[in-house]
């Protein structure tokens, strides 16, 4: 079975700072591969790297078995690779309709805006009720869900979830991730980046630590689990 996300030997550079050392791991069709580690590690470039966004300096990034490695972030996501960063990533000055209508437009033309939005909003009912209000008035839990809804409304194959619970109270770190357990039923592979693991361990199937820019540990969700006190900080992500 050819796995919807790999990463072979990845290195990663910013400039003359090395961020990424022979990174590897593969993602398969409907699973939920959860990435911890502690502010530093380098998960943020790890989530760049499997989208798009930023170039490997070495190795390679295969998605659905085609090597997608220095090809164009529009190449990736026309693969169905899709990018929930962390932050807000929204038009503070735009309405949520008009941040929503603005996304979908682009992915599906005109005549797909109405359906996206409709989707928009049953994904997240509050965006509905938010629908006129400028979206840098919006709380910052909803802001990610506009964030969210701008990219999920497609199902993607695989989508790259990066520190979505960063800032947030507990209930809508709960809202959130009941909406990527959702979009696992559907059929959408995950790589959830964390650097708190409490939720990254009840939604995913395997647990992968950074620690420096290299993977220092990988296991099942259950070993992880059973092992917490040893291996994970509760308020860092790992020892």
């Amino acid at each position: 079975m050819t796995s919807v996300l790999e990463l072979r030997e990845v290195r990663a550079a910013y400039g003359a700072f090395r961020a990424l050392f022979d990174v590897s791991f593969a993602v398969e069709p409907g699973e939920a591969l959860a990435l911890v580690g502690p502010n530093g590690a380098g998960k943020t470039t790890v989530a760049r790297v499997a989208s798009g966004l930023l170039a490997p300096t070495a190795g390679a990034v295969v998605v659905d078995g085609v090597d997608m490695t220095g090809a164009r972030t529009y190449a990736f996501a026309r693969a169905g690779v899709a990018h929930a960063p962390e932050g807000r990533s929204i038009f503070a000055t735009l309405t949520v309709e008009e941040n929503l209508t603005l996304a979908f437009r682009r992915l599906r033309g005109r005549g797909g805006v109405r359906s996206g939005l409709d989707l928009a909003y049953e994904m997240f009912p509050v965006l509905g009720q938010r629908r006129g209000q400028v979206a840098g008035t919006l709380s910052g839990g909803e802001q990610r869900m506009l964030s969210m809804a701008r990219v999920l409304v497609e199902v993607p194959k695989v989508l790259v979830a990066d520190e979505l619970s960063l800032g947030l109270a507990p209930i809508i770190v709960e809202e959130i991730y009941e909406t990527l357990r959702r979009l696992r039923q559907e059929g959408t592979s995950l790589l959830v980046v964390e650097q708190q693991v409490t939720h990254a361990l009840r939604l995913c199937d395997r647990v992968m630590v950074l620690a420096h820019g290299s993977i220092s540990w990988t296991g099942t969700s259950a070993q992880a689990s059973a092992m917490e006190h040893a291996v994970f900080d509760p308020v860092h992500g790992m020892v």
